[in-house]
């Protein structure tokens, strides 16, 4: 258990409490030192003796990680990414559910019906941190970042697409602009379309695919992509269904079972501490920690929860409520038949 920064640990609490409605038999060692603050004083927030310890449980839940008194990359980086490229969490797994029309800003049109999958590559192009500068901070500086993509890594993340798939998968890339990474994708997806006939098969390119998302977003199932555009269309899915306030997701390796599961919203500095946060992308995250971990029905059990909250509009006031994070949090419980 990693609470972060901001709202995490806010956000982390409720989800906790609500999890210990179902009396699971789990042990949770919290990494409560992993923060901004630790970074701060130390030059670096988790050390190795912590990646160890994160390696040796069956799941971490993280809340957020971010703060504005920090502006270099290297803490969010020395926490996120190094736990995504140590433990080889190559997919990004983030559902996006309207759980009520009026939350989306397309509830008028085509809002009525989102419910897909956006799977992303998690260890591969542009966030792999392959570049560099050259003459820095100069009028002439060039800054150079390279997009890298992998038979391995690509024919993985689309093989893991399918097998969650429900009824199709859409694979998205931009191979008619960026034509050696597109060769690659276009061929791995040409060879795992063949290794998966029983599932329909579709591909947009990137722009294609955002305007189609907003102009009918109930069109997709799964969703399929590199890091930088799966990082892009997620938000964009999430805010069609009401704000990140309700995503969640899960950094995985689906060889080996172990992810990181954490709510996309970040750290929200300008409400921590202020009841406003929103715990539901917490919850939702925790529910697929729990269905992951062999919980179905309890996981299922936690969904309905937060969406009979959000419908009768017992939820913070981004969602349409007037609670806060503490009240949000026992409306979701109560919905399970707990009284705080």
């Amino acid at each position: 258990m990693i609470p972060g920064d901001g709202i995490g640990p806010e956000v982390i609490e409720q989800a906790l409490e609500t999890l210990d409605v179902f009396g699971l038999d789990f042990d949770i060692d919290m990494l409560d030192h992993i923060n901004a603050g630790t970074f701060l004083r130390e030059g670096a927030a988790m050390g190795d003796r912590d990646v160890e310890r994160i390696r040796s449980s069956r799941a971490t839940l993280l809340g957020a990680v971010g703060d504005p008194r920090i502006s270099s990359p290297e803490y969010a980086r020395g926490v996120l990414l190094r736990l995504r490229f140590e433990l080889d969490l190559y997919v990004n797994y983030r559902p996006v559910t309207l759980w009520h029309p009026r939350l989306s800003p397309l509830r008028d049109s085509a809002g009525g019906g989102l419910d897909c999958l956006i799977i992303r590559e998690n260890s591969e192009g542009l966030y792999a941190g392959v570049g560099g500068r050259l003459r820095a901070d100069t009028e002439h500086e060039v800054a150079i970042d390279e997009e890298i993509s992998t038979w391995h890594g690509v024919s993985r993340v689309i093989d893991f697409a399918f097998s969650v798939a429900r009824t199709k998968v859409c694979m998205v890339d931009k191979s008619n602009a960026v034509p050696h990474g597109g060769r690659l994708w276009q061929r791995c997806w040409g060879h795992q379309v063949g290794e998966h006939p029983g599932i329909a098969a579709s591909h947009l390119y990137v722009d294609t695919a955002a305007m189609k998302l907003v102009a009918d977003p109930a069109a997709f199932d799964v969703i399929v992509t590199n890091n930088s555009y799966g990082d892009i269309l997620s938000d964009l899915a999430a805010e069609l269904a009401g704000g990140v306030g309700t995503a969640a997701s899960v950094n995985l390796n689906a060889e080996t079972g172990y992810g990181v599961y954490e709510p996309v919203h970040g750290s929200a500095p300008d409400i921590a501490g202020q009841g406003l946060a929103n715990p539901v992308g917490a919850v939702l995250s925790t529910a697929l920690m729990v269905e992951r971990l062999g919980h179905r029905a309890e996981a299922d059990a936690m969904r309905r929860a937060v969406g009979a909250a959000i419908t009768a509009r017992r939820c913070t006031p981004d969602l349409g409520g007037s609670l806060t994070t503490k009240d949000a949090g026992a409306a979701i419980r109560a919905e399970l038949g707990w009284s705080d």
